[in-house]
């Protein structure tokens, strides 16, 4: 791949950065895909068979998602701290 390449180390070593590789994708380790999981059982259950229906049915979904809920699923990626979302 381009992107562990030796030039792409050397390069980022050059700039005073330490190169990490992530593991390979898991959806195990991605706490959103709880959210998704949520979604497609809903989705599932309200087996629409039309555009039309599913996008009707994506927003009566949606609207099930509570703002803690939402906030959680969020603070639970790590990408933000819970303390700094506010609802």
């Amino acid at each position: 791949s381009s992107h562990k390449g030796p030039r792409i180390r050397e390069m980022i070593e050059a700039a005073g950065a330490t190169l990490l590789y992530l593991p390979p994708y898991s959806p195990d380790l991605n706490p959103i895909e709880n959210a998704f999981a949520k979604l497609k059982a809903h989705l599932r259950k309200a087996a629409e068979r039309t555009v039309g229906g599913l996008w009707d049915a994506i927003g009566r979904i949606v609207d099930t998602y509570t703002p803690t809920e939402s906030k959680n699923y969020f603070a639970a990626t790590g990408y933000l701290q819970p303390d700094r979302l506010t609802l």
